[in-house]
């Protein structure tokens, strides 16, 4: 039996697990997380609990285990560890040095666009902060962070100063980005899977944020986006031209942006898919298993040729919708419902962040998600069946109150 060693143990990897599984191969999960943490580990046939940068000691246990392949997805603390373990045991992996640096560090994104006539958000450096040349409202984010950590809204200069440091130290490159706030504009996800040289489109979706402090938290999304046919139309083959540019062949790229005015604006790219299950929408619509086709790249070399219509991106004329429901802080004494709506035929999936008894905290980023809820509707079903679905979710802390704040 052919061993494979995933890096990252959260609840968005157990569909690799799954695979890895379905493909009858022994799975190992490695990252810091302790079992009971850990949701992949748990359905994992082995696993290690070790700093996922200590790549010396994660190529040691692929030696003592004698691994086969090394593969990740998802997150993007993962990627760059990824690539240099695959480059030191001679595995195959989804991109070069280069394109991780390109595809995980803001900045380098930014003028690999600028380079390819791509649009961005129009952006401030920080001595343009100190020297107050700065039209407020900015948004200020580490170059390589995720989850919304160490990102902030500044309305004045001392905001702003205070939430570059906040940024610096949330990235690893101490490194820190500073654009024109645009979070009032309508926000897009694009996701690509690259098969042999070929792009594929394969999601766009429209992305809704919380209020508030939660604003930096995607609450919910729809695919496919209203603007997929005029991204398509005006945006679309530059992105790919730019990746190819690159040199991206297998594997998937996602990226967020902004739509301004007519104008499609990219701020957040990815070697990766995005943290969501849409995987599982698609493979109920098509029967395409994209995880599968990674776990086979990264066994072989080769990726398997598949064949993928361009119109699937708008999935038949439905309409695929993932929720995040957010909590308050507290102790989670009870979730009522979240069984039953897994169990309504619309739901494809339900990922668990939270359980009972878990303690939450004001992080005012994706530690405010219950969990992720992804749904396919037909064309023809009314908005409001999403909220009759959702109405089943209930949850209480350990004095009885309401710990569920909304949906969108």
């Amino acid at each position: 039996m052919k061993k494979v060693l995933i890096l990252g143990g959260a609840g968005v990897h157990c569909k690799l697990v799954e695979a890895a599984h379905e493909m009858n191969l022994y799975v190992i999960v490695a990252d810091y997380l302790k079992k009971d943490d850990s949701p992949a580990k748990q359905i994992a046939d082995k696993n290690y609990e070790v700093d996922i940068n200590d790549i010396d000691g994660i190529i040691q246990i692929c030696i003592e285990e004698s691994v086969d392949a090394v593969l990740t997805t998802h997150l993007d603390p993962c990627q760059k560890p990824y690539q240099k373990i695959c480059e030191k045991l001679g595995f195959p992996c989804m991109g070069t040095e280069e394109q991780f640096e390109y595809l995980t560090n803001k900045r380098k994104f930014k003028m690999l666009c600028q380079e390819s006539g791509v649009d961005i958000i129009p952006g401030y450096t920080v001595a343009d902060v100190y020297d107050d040349r700065v039209n407020y409202p900015v948004f200020i984010k580490p170059v390589d962070s995720r989850g919304s950590r160490g990102q902030k809204k500044c309305e004045n200069r001392r905001q702003a100063l205070e939430a570059i440091e906040s940024a610096q130290k949330e990235s690893s490159d101490g490194d820190c980005i500073i654009e024109k706030y645009l979070g009032d504009e309508e926000e897009i996800q694009i996701t690509y899977f690259f098969e042999n040289g070929n792009a594929h489109l394969i999601r766009t979706a429209d992305s809704y944020r919380g209020e508030g402090k939660l604003r930096n938290i995607v609450t919910h999304s729809v695919s496919p986006s209203k603007y997929t046919t005029e991204f398509r139309n005006t945006t679309n083959e530059k992105i790919i031209k730019m990746l190819k540019k690159i040199g991206i062949k297998n594997g998937p790229v996602m990226m967020q942006g902004f739509y301004d005015n007519g104008v499609f604006r990219f701020f957040d790219p990815g070697l990766r898919f995005p943290g969501v299950e849409y995987e599982r929408i698609y493979k109920k619509m098509y029967n395409i298993d994209f995880l599968k086709l990674i776990i086979e790249y990264s066994l072989t070399g080769s990726m398997p040729q598949i064949d993928i219509d361009e119109s699937s991106v708008y999935l038949e004329g439905k309409r695929a919708e993932i929720v995040f429901p957010l909590i308050s802080e507290g102790i989670i004494a009870k979730i009522e419902g979240l069984d039953k709506i897994e169990q309504n035929e619309k739901v494809i999936s339900v990922l668990h962040r939270h359980r009972e008894k878990d303690t939450i905290s004001w992080s005012y980023d994706i530690n405010q998600r219950l969990c992720e809820i992804d749904m396919l509707f037909d064309k023809n079903e009314k908005l409001n069946e999403r909220e009759r679905i959702l109405s089943e979710l209930k949850v209480y802390n350990n004095k009885g109150k309401n710990m569920l704040l909304f949906y969108r």
